[in-house]
């Protein structure tokens, strides 16, 4: 069972985000919290989004990076064109990966029609 987290815990947690540096950079954060009507000047708060946001967008490439597995199809595979000694495949990240990702975490995207 999960166990209510201590205050002096929590202080430490806070101390460690103050020299943590996410790699969505604090100013993206802030401005995005503004947009949405979060207005603080708390860096701790900003930083603890900034780590949040980056989970997720982790979680989402791992698991569009597992879809892409498991349809058998290396994605962007550069083919006979490449050096024939490099045998290090590459991924590009594509919407047929994306799409049942982001539908894992609860959100629906739709490719938008094609016009010629």
């Amino acid at each position: 069972m999960n166990q209510p987290i201590t205050g002096d815990e929590l202080l430490n947690f806070f101390k460690t985000l103050d020299d943590y540096s996410p790699t969505l950079p604090d100013s993206l954060t802030a401005h995005y919290l503004s947009q949405a009507g979060l207005h603080t000047s708390d860096p701790r708060i900003i930083r603890l989004v900034s780590l949040a946001a980056q989970k997720f967008i982790t979680e989402v490439a791992a698991d569009a990076l597992t879809h892409s597995q498991m349809r058998g199809n290396p994605a962007g595979s550069s083919g006979s064109s490449g050096n024939k000694k490099s045998k290090e495949k590459k991924n590009c990240l594509r919407m047929e990966d994306l799409q049942p990702a982001l539908s894992d975490m609860g959100i629906q995207v739709k490719k938008p029609a094609y016009y010629m």
